[in-house]
């Protein structure tokens, strides 16, 4: 299986270049050596690969920023992933692109299903949004796979350059201060290694059930949180607890912290549909964060 996988510095992009290395070749790619904001140079890169996968790890994800930036973000978020669906649909191969939970607003008391019609609040959402449109308007062979609140134990690199949320209640706790969280934003925190497992095990199947069962998914950790009770965990669970020395962790609301993009408040997902169609699913958020802090 000849692999094409684009955004490989990023949080996710980093561990699917290692889970997808025993179904084949991987060609793995980010910026500046392909730019998805170039229709032209992301053509030239797929049919220069001529891959059976293409996995499409990356985005712009700087959420208030895009509110600034938003024709960058509509380039690299709405449009790149129609031009790689139709690059896929001309070489009959399969893509496999992430997409989020900030494609709804958030209004909802249960988790958003996929059928549930998205209404994004910020440009970061609306961006994400189209190009879960442009794809699916393409069609072929594809999985659009709606994630929520990914997290990695690492810095992601290049221009994906940021600290996960996780890496950030780290740093905080090692400063003498009190930390305050809102207790109403509420989603599905995900470890990048279990999503990048997950489509690995996938893949790992063929492409025979990807093209039986083209479509919209949502996966991300079983179960959801506040940003509070996230918090409140990762400090529990932090390995090296004696360099603590946080006075208090606080609930706030998001109301008292004001950003140039709004947040969608409810925004978990439920991935039902995802289990019983492919009978694979994530573990509970609460045992992949276990997990994710002894690595």
């Amino acid at each position: 299986m000849n692999l094409l996988l684009l955004g490989n510095t990023g949080q996710l992009g980093w561990e699917l270049q290692r889970t997808l290395q025993p179904l084949g070749v991987v060609a793995a790619f980010d910026y500046p050596e392909v730019d998805l904001a170039d229709a032209a140079s992301l053509r030239k890169k797929v049919q220069e690969y001529q891959p059976d996968v293409i996995v499409n790890a990356t985005a712009y994800t700087a959420v208030d920023k895009a509110e600034s930036e938003p024709e960058l973000a509509e380039a690299i978020n709405g449009r790149a992933p129609g031009v790689l669906a139709e690059e896929a649909r001309k070489q009959q191969a399969v893509l496999i692109h992430y997409s989020t939970d900030y494609v709804f607003d958030g209004k909802k008391a249960v988790p958003y299903i996929e059928t549930d019609l998205p209404n994004p609040l910020n440009v970061y959402g609306e961006s994400k949004h189209h190009g879960e449109q442009a794809v699916r308007q393409v069609g072929g062979d594809y999985l659009i796979l709606r994630t929520s609140w990914v997290y990695a134990q690492r810095a992601s690199a290049g221009w994906h350059r940021q600290a996960g949320f996780v890496n950030k209640v780290l740093e905080w706790s090692r400063q003498p201060d009190t930390l305050r969280m809102v207790t109403d934003q509420v989603g599905n925190p995900t470890w990048s290694r279990m999503l990048a497992e997950i489509t690995a095990q996938l893949l790992a199947r063929g492409d025979a059930p990807i093209r039986e069962h083209t479509g919209l998914y949502h996966l991300a950790g079983s179960g959801w949180a506040s940003r509070y009770d996230w918090a409140k965990l990762i400090l529990e669970l932090d390995p090296e607890k004696s360099q603590q020395i946080l006075k208090e962790i606080r609930p706030a609301l998001t109301a008292d912290f004001p950003t140039p993009a709004q947040r969608p408040l409810f925004s978990a997902l439920d991935c039902t549909h995802f289990f019983e169609t492919f009978r694979l699913q994530l573990p509970d958020w609460k045992a992949a964060l276990r997990l994710a802090l002894q690595v």
